[in-house]
């Protein structure tokens, strides 16, 4: 048995046997992450250090952009956060900091189902106040409802909501205006949209002055929040005649608006002007006819 003399030196307690030193390898074996080094196994010496700080902060979401769990991340929100960033958008103030403020970061699951709950609205409001038309006509043919204007209404409402707001992406994006990003553009159109969702209950009132107005005060609230949001983007790019899509996404605007009104909202109640007005040759009492009246 050999004995090996060690000195109380500070280098030398480092050295072992013929001036072997002990070096640590975790500094390698961390910074090495190459696919040629075997995994190690976990245990209580051999474990997997990472910090737990680091993956709180990591991307919830995984995968490419074609599965389902890269996009898991913008439905993970609660519903209190999403009732406030619907009801702030009727605020008149709060439209231009709305993305900074309200928005950060933005979701996706509030503007699908604020998308969702709007054309279900529009369909039975557009029924429930169509069918109380009806009953108070002098009209005897029942109601018909029209199932026709469910499909209209995804149309639409999806189209404008989910589909505007990708192209015009898609264009800012090939215009060199890189701003925002897919998903806050829709979030922006998704939460928009909101104010319709109580005007269209508010419609079933068979009054068509009133839902005139309530229309009116849908497209002003809306086409504001828009405006407010998207006009900051295109003034940001370096070519002025940017700016001029503006016009364009309030001419589409002012089509649904119109279009909400003809399609969904034009029920009126029918009501006769005057007597009875026998024809001639004809008994009194039979063969008379009404003029209705639109009111």
């Amino acid at each position: 048995m050999a004995y090996v003399q060690v000195e109380p030196d500070d280098q030398r307690l480092e050295e072992g046997p013929e001036g072997l030193q002990f070096k640590s390898f975790l500094g390698a074996d961390a910074s090495a992450g190459g696919p040629t080094n075997p995994q190690r196994s976990p245990g209580v010496g051999n474990a997997d250090r990472r910090y737990l700080a680091d993956e709180a902060n990591q991307r919830k979401g995984g995968g490419s952009f074609w599965n389902i769990e890269y996009y898991q991340p913008y439905f993970d929100i609660d519903t209190q956060t999403v009732i406030k960033r619907c009801y702030t958008t009727l605020i008149p103030t709060e439209a231009k900091t709305y993305i900074s403020t309200h928005l950060n970061p933005p979701d996706l699951y509030g503007p699908f189902w604020t998308l969702t709950t709007l054309i279900f609205c529009l369909y039975l409001s557009s029924s429930l106040g169509a069918s109380i038309a009806k009953y108070l006509s002098t009209q005897d043919k029942p109601y018909e409802y029209d199932f026709g204007l469910l499909s209209l209404a995804v149309t639409l409402v999806y189209s404008y909501g989910l589909g505007l707001p990708v192209v015009l992406w898609l264009a800012l994006r090939y215009l060199g205006v890189g701003e925002w990003s897919v998903v806050e553009a829709i979030s922006v159109w998704g939460y928009g949209q909101f104010v319709w969702i109580p005007v269209s209950v508010l419609c079933v009132i068979p009054v068509p002055i009133v839902r005139y107005v309530l229309v009116m005060l849908a497209f002003g609230l809306s086409g504001w929040f828009l405006g407010a949001n998207i006009y900051p983007i295109l003034a940001s790019a370096e070519a002025k005649a940017t700016r001029l899509i503006i016009l364009f996404l309030g001419a589409v605007h002012l089509g649904i608006a119109i279009t909400f009104q003809v399609m969904f909202f034009s029920y009126y109640v029918v009501d006769k002007i005057g007597a009875d007005i026998p024809f001639p040759g004809s008994d009194a009492g039979t063969g008379n006819t009404t003029v209705p009246r639109w009111i």
